[in-house]
């Protein structure tokens, strides 16, 4: 590794992440803290910036409870009898009570999160930025969101990347109780009303935290750059005016940009243990055909090699995920291609869910659409296992499933939103281009006529299918993967530092 002391020195600072490299400290591979997808880009970004010699270093807040549960008994003791910051580890662990013994990165209680996310902020504040020295600041959603205001106050150049638009509002009072000088950076703090001066401001005028990391930061990136456009054209009701106002200013600054978040490395049918049978681009008809013979008799389907199975990964939420869209139509197009045994498994938790049974009850298509809550093993098998699976997003920051579904050869109807528009594009077998079926009015027409261009596909020769699949498969391969996310932030990096970030 360059151990050059001229690089920049970048201090990550995340809520969460799935794994780090063994180089940066003695206990990296115990660090997993992962409530979503936050935590695979963290880690990801971490580890090729290390890989490639840069001088990164990484605060989390020290989860004991979970990072003890995936240490060696011997590390355990070792690290219960010296907690004290090696001068070479490059993981700083912030400490505090609120977050020792957690069980999960995120509460289902907001004071809760709000004590964590503060108790976190202070120690990088008060403790960790001193001993890092950085040279930049890379920040990570609401739960790092004052940080930026202290950097900008230091005058440390600092990216602030939104992976979530979820905020939360409080206090200077309540922020400096937790042993946090907010009176040092207030001005560049963001409030609900007009900030005059500290005493009238620090009782009763609260702080907006995603926004206040917005406003101060030098930078900011959303996890897709059709999402960032969207948020400041203004086509979501759902991000606040100050949110959407602060982030135009940055957009029409140049000071704003949207890189697209990738699935976890272990996310590839050609490596992936929890498949029933692994394949490759080369022999994916054969690797997929397993999967969903595999689906059909675990979830009491009709087995028929040559149904078209279509997957709904991850949630049934009603807010974002299109479920009512799909409910609309759900009989209408099994019956459409009943011949063909049209099936949809559900693999996913949310409350819509008991719609779908409903519906499936009442006109017994139970051998036609299966509805499982969400189980890991289960969803990889039916991305392997699937044909298609369904997106008919109302909205989509970045995305995921659309990137995991084109890798496993399983083709995306989705709808033209945020990250979903900058990742597929409608297939045209003719043309050899594309890689889904993109229908962009939301309503369930849109949704059903998606669904019959995909039967279009599906009923073509099985060697103009294969072509394409496999085109989609070795694309999908280069393009969605953390080493081309990773680069992207390097990049950006770059343009913040305005030098190389490796000497």
């Amino acid at each position: 590794m360059n151990q050059n002391k001229k690089n920049p020195r970048i201090l990550i600072v995340t809520p969460e992440t799935t794994y780090l490299p063994q180089g940066m400290g003695d206990w990296a591979h115990s660090m997993t803290a992962k409530a979503g997808g936050l935590a695979d880009v963290s880690a990801a970004l971490i580890s090729s910036l290390f890989d490639l010699g840069a001088d990164v270093h990484v605060a989390l807040p020290d989860y004991r409870l979970m990072f003890d549960s995936q240490m060696d008994p011997i590390l355990r003791k070792q690290r219960q009898m010296i907690r004290s910051r090696m001068p070479n580890d490059r993981i700083h662990l912030a400490e505090d009570r609120a977050f020792f013994y957690l069980p999960n990165v995120y509460s289902s209680h907001g004071l809760e999160n709000m004590h964590v996310s503060l108790a976190f902020q202070r120690e990088v504040i008060n403790h960790i930025v001193p001993w890092v020295k950085p040279d930049l600041i890379h920040c990570n959603d609401w739960m790092t969101a004052l940080i930026p205001a202290m950097s900008r106050r230091m005058e440390i150049p600092c990216l602030f990347t939104i992976h979530n638009i979820h905020t939360v509002k409080t206090t200077l009072s309540q922020i400096e109780d937790r042993g946090i000088d907010a009176a040092y950076f207030w001005d560049h703090l963001f409030y609900e009303n007009m900030a005059v001066e500290y005493e009238s401001t620090r009782e009763t005028n609260l702080v907006d935290f995603i926004t206040s990391g917005v406003f101060a930061a030098h930078y900011v990136n959303t996890v897709s750059p059709t999402f960032l456009k969207e948020i400041v054209d203004g086509y979501h009701d759902f991000v606040s005016p100050d949110l959407r106002r602060e982030l135009s200013n940055k957009y029409y600054a140049d000071c704003a940009a949207g890189i697209l978040n990738a699935p976890d490395p272990s996310l590839n049918p050609m490596t992936d243990n929890a498949l029933v049978r692994q394949y490759g681009y080369l022999d994916h008809r054969v690797g997929k055909l397993y999967n969903k013979r595999y689906l059909q008799k675990k979830l009491g389907l009709i087995a028929d090699d040559h149904a078209p199975l279509f997957f709904w990964p991850s949630r049934v939420d009603n807010i974002q995920k299109g479920c009512q869209l799909l409910a609309d139509i759900l009989y209408g197009v099994v019956h459409r291609y009943w011949n063909q045994n049209f099936q949809i498994v559900f693999v996913a938790n949310g409350g819509f869910k008991r719609h779908f049974k409903d519906i499936v009850n009442f006109h017994s298509i139970h051998e036609r659409v299966a509805i499982c809550d969400f189980d890991e093993t289960l969803s990889r098998i039916a991305y392997a296992g699937s044909d298609f699976i369904l997106m008919p997003s109302l909205f989509e920051p970045c995305g995921l499933s659309q990137l995991i579904a084109a890798i496993y050869g399983s083709l995306p109807v989705a709808r033209d939103t945020g990250g979903i528009h900058d990742t597929i594009t409608h297939l045209n077998p003719e043309a050899n281009t594309g890689n889904g079926f993109i229908f962009e009015t939301y309503d369930a027409n849109g949704l059903f006529w998606a669904i019959q261009q995909a039967m279009n596909f599906y009923n073509l020769p099985a060697e103009k299918k294969e072509e394409q699949i496999k085109r989609i498969m070795i694309h999908a391969e280069k393009t969605f993967n953390h080493d081309v996310t990773a680069r992207h932030y390097m990049d950006l990096y770059e343009k913040m530092l305005q030098r190389p970030l490796l000497s």
